[in-house]
């Protein structure tokens, strides 16, 4: 004979186990009692991460984002400056090639620009060594071009440099912001003693977050620096092709004034020499 269960005795009642909610783990039913409900944030938008983050990370998202923006102003001006010093140099070739000296080159350029410069440089110096000889002045007047040129691509170079410490250490600071939310959700885990994805997910998210600010500061920023680099390297060659018209320029000049000495010497010498 099976055994029987004993009915319960009259106006005994039985109290029912507390319920595990829903989807919790099986051993949920022994700790629903004595558990707190743990408040965590659900909003895991971008503004949401932000404004949750830590405050370590939330310094490095705010680097991160100032970043960017530095980037992209860099790119509006830069742009519309070297695109006016192109077209300033465009012009002034144009010039050099009519003209049919150097101090009508410079008149012309009315000593705008850098290539007014240059050649204001080559007929100051030409003006200095009047008396010396030609291949003096032809040197001292490629030294002084080569210093102008140079002082030139300095100045466009302006602020390139901060393009290439953006792209080169954002991501670092960007991974510097991921490692310290990732810290953050191991000691969520430790304090709540539940890996609830509900616990975790924010840390997480809040640190892969810091990763894509990161990328998205660093990826225009080398894009952008490689995109001037091409645009100076453009420029510096038609500053040096103005550079190589005035010394053209500048060698018809001496040619013309030696031709001029060496045909007023003949003439002086033919009446002696009858």
């Amino acid at each position: 004979m099976e055994p029987t269960t004993p009915a319960p005795a009259a106006g005994a009642s039985f109290a029912a186990p507390p319920a595990a909610p829903l989807g919790a783990p099986p051993d949920a039913l022994s700790h629903a009692g004595s558990l707190p409900m743990l408040s965590v944030p659900h909003d895991l938008s971008p503004i949401g991460l932000f404004m949750t983050a830590d405050i370590v990370v939330k310094g490095v998202m705010g680097i991160l984002i100032l970043a960017s923006l530095l980037t992209w102003t860099i790119l509006l001006f830069k742009s519309v400056e070297l695109a006016r010093a192109k077209a300033r140099v465009r012009r002034a070739l144009r010039l050099l090639a009519t003209a049919p000296s150097l101090e009508e080159g410079a008149a012309a350029l009315a000593h705008r620009g850098p290539v007014g410069l240059l050649a204001e440089a080559a007929l100051t110096e030409r003006r200095l060594s009047a008396s010396l000889p030609a291949s003096g002045i032809k040197e001292r007047v490629d030294s002084a071009l080569a210093r102008l040129e140079a002082a030139e691509a300095r100045r466009i170079n302006v602020g390139t440099g901060v393009l290439a410490s953006i792209g080169s250490t954002a991501p670092f600071i960007g991974l510097f912001g991921t490692v310290w939310g990732i810290m953050n959700a191991f000691i969520s885990i430790s304090r709540t003693q539940t890996t609830n994805l509900s616990v975790v997910a924010p840390g997480i998210a809040e640190a892969l977050f810091a990763t894509a600010i990161g990328l998205v500061a660093a990826i225009p920023a080398v894009v952008v620096y490689n995109h001037f680099a091409r645009g100076i390297g453009g420029y510096k060659a038609m500053l040096a092709d103005a550079g190589a018209a005035i010394g053209r320029l500048l060698s018809r000049d001496l040619d013309r004034a030696h031709h001029r000495a060496a045909t007023e010497r003949g003439l002086r010498l033919t009446p002696a020499a009858e």
